[in-house]
């Protein structure tokens, strides 16, 4: 019987700093993973141990896979003192990704909030891809500053997409920054939308995603047509360590994308 437990080999292509703390790798599995948006992987650094993460390129790119990762911990310092060409392992997809054929013909209002931008380019690469299923499709992301906001120049080709709409905004402004200043709230407030032909998505740290999610109520949107990425202490990624309990739920083999719907009864979800 084959062991979940061993990971692909993975080559590291290319690291792109997107800030101070966050950075992005383009890896080259030996053998190619395919997964559905919003499902994530283990990577592991050899020596040092594995982690979580979503991939943040799109389910229809062939080969590489990307992620954008956080030091944060033992396991991302030492990623982030990886370069090119360098190998790392890679285990999965897991989990249950968005339900994309439930958003076709919807309007698509996705909400993220600093590094949860990184699985949201992967479903925002993804919906580009087959834009002509989807009514529309909206991204609101905040961040703390300006020098904090990930994929800056594709921002700016989002933002001049005719088949996006993109805004964004930050905690606190520099003297070049020309943008929204405020909560990301504020300009999910005034998204243009049918909340009754729409869906919604957000991810980031959890006290956004809780924001996010009641002005979201308040906007209209019912809890089965919010979905939350909810990547909650996962570590096996396929439901033996029980870290990832929310509730009756494993974050890992039931989610990591549930509704609101689902969640909204339990207390620890936005812990």
């Amino acid at each position: 019987m084959e062991n979940p437990y061993i990971p692909i080999r993975a080559r590291i292509e290319k690291v792109v700093a997107e800030s101070s703390t966050i950075r992005s790798f383009t890896l080259l599995p030996e053998t190619p993973i395919a997964f559905r948006t919003g499902q994530f992987v283990e990577l592991t650094v050899p020596g040092v141990g594995e982690a979580p993460f979503t991939p943040s390129s799109s389910q229809y790119s062939a080969g590489p896979l990307e992620l954008t990762v956080m030091k944060v911990g033992k396991v991302t310092s030492a990623l982030h003192e990886l370069g090119k060409g360098q190998s790392v392992g890679v285990r999965g997809p897991y989990g249950k990704g968005y339900p994309l054929e439930q958003f076709r013909g919807k309007e698509i209002l996705i909400c993220g909030g600093g590094v949860g931008l990184a699985p949201l380019r992967s479903l925002l690469l993804t919906l580009r891809h087959d834009i002509d299923l989807y009514r529309s499709v909206a991204l609101r992301y905040g961040s703390r500053t300006p020098q904090d906001i990930l994929y800056k120049n594709e921002i700016q080709n989002w933002r001049e997409d005719g088949k996006l709409d993109v805004k964004v905004t930050v905690d606190h402004g520099d003297s070049g920054w020309r943008g929204d200043v405020g909560l990301v709230t504020a300009i999910l407030a005034n998204s243009v939308c049918d909340p009754h032909e729409a869906v919604a998505v957000v991810c980031g740290p959890p006290i956004m995603m809780k924001f996010a999610t009641f002005a979201l109520l308040d906007i209209g949107f019912t809890p089965k047509n919010i979905y939350l990425s909810m990547e909650k202490n996962m570590s096996c990624g396929i439901g033996k360590c029980g870290h990832c309990r929310i509730g009756s739920y494993y974050a890992c083999k039931d989610g990591p994308v549930f509704t609101y719907e689902q969640v909204e009864d339990l207390r620890e979800v936005w812990e």
